[in-house]
């Protein structure tokens, strides 16, 4: 489940992609296979953290399973 850090909130991805143009059809970021589209893989502070990206709109994105 792909969701959006913002400071001290956690967010649900439709609430901050529905607005941007390099969001999918659907107004979700442009998760496949994996991987963010739309931004940057971030190294991992630890091992226990999950996957986290930066968008292109420069909002913080994390793959919680």
């Amino acid at each position: 489940m792909l969701v959006v850090l913002i400071e001290d909130q956690i967010l649900a991805p439709h609430q901050v992609c529905q607005s941007c143009l390099l969001a999918d059809q659907s107004g979700q970021p442009r998760w496949r296979q994996g991987q963010l589209r739309c931004g940057q893989a971030l190294h991992k502070i630890a091992a226990s953290q999950p996957e986290q990206y930066q968008c292109m709109m420069g909002f913080r994105i994390a793959n919680i399973e």
